[in-house]
């Protein structure tokens, strides 16, 4: 996805307070079937990049989902919302995927496909970043209106690696790649997945997490040039029992 993730990087995301339990960031099963926007979430496109996947919530048997579908495409759907990791540990999420890519490869530019992935942007914090950073954040802000996030933390359905595996995106070393899971093992199946969002920053940028700034789900095949369908279930915060 060639330039995307840093585009995604630099959007801006204004701050909405939550507060409860649990917070339902994706009450996909809520939403009415047809829609192709669930509340709350509006499109993310990029400009270099014409085709876009389709979403749509539908019904999977008893379940409403949104559904994506994708052709040599790339396109996500996005919620703006501030959540402290550190109060909400856990994230959780359902998801099914009908397929994965021969070409799909989270090593390289070219492979950086995923039939799912669950995107997961932090707050720009200036004690965290350097002299040099700091004015291309002031920079940011001064074109956008608000502090671009910090990094990103991308939950990813890959084709070869071992689940487990985290690595830097091939385009922007600010977003942490985690494969979940991975190959054609599940395919067909809905899986319940769940990680601990702020122990997972710590391991993958060595330090306490900032605020989330805002989440995103995506399904996209432009660099493979293959097609993906895949289906999103609920997305949940919640705090350690």
């Amino acid at each position: 996805m060639a330039g995307a993730l840093v585009m995604f990087l630099a959007l801006p995301w204004p701050i909405h307070a939550q507060s409860g339990a649990i917070l339902e960031v994706g009450k996909f099963s809520a939403a009415a079937e047809g829609s192709a926007l669930p509340n709350g979430w509006k499109p993310l496109t990029f400009k270099k990049i014409e085709r876009h996947t389709v979403y749509k919530v539908v019904k999977d048997g008893d379940t409403v989902a949104v559904k994506a579908v994708s052709e040599a495409a790339s396109s996500g759907l996005t919620r703006e919302i501030t959540i402290n990791p550190k109060e909400y540990p856990i994230v959780q999420w359902r998801w099914k995927v009908a397929n994965v890519f021969k070409k799909g490869d989270v090593s390289k530019k070219e492979g950086d496909d995923y039939p799912a992935r669950i995107y997961i942007t932090f707050a720009y914090d200036s004690s965290k970043v350097s002299f040099f950073k700091k004015a291309a954040y002031e920079a940011a802000k001064l074109a956008y209106g608000q502090y671009p996030p910090i990094g990103a933390i991308n939950y990813i359905w890959e084709s070869k690696a071992p689940k487990g595996t985290m690595v830097p995106n091939t385009y922007a070393e600010e977003v942490k790649m985690i494969v979940v899971e991975s190959g054609t093992a599940g395919l067909n199946q809905w899986m319940t997945e769940e990680r601990n969002i702020y122990e997972d920053y710590k391991k993958a940028f060595g330090e306490e997490p900032p605020l989330i700034s805002g989440i995103a789900i995506m399904t996209d095949t432009d660099n493979t040039g293959e097609s993906a369908t895949a289906y999103y279930g609920d997305i949940v915060f919640k705090k350690v029992p």
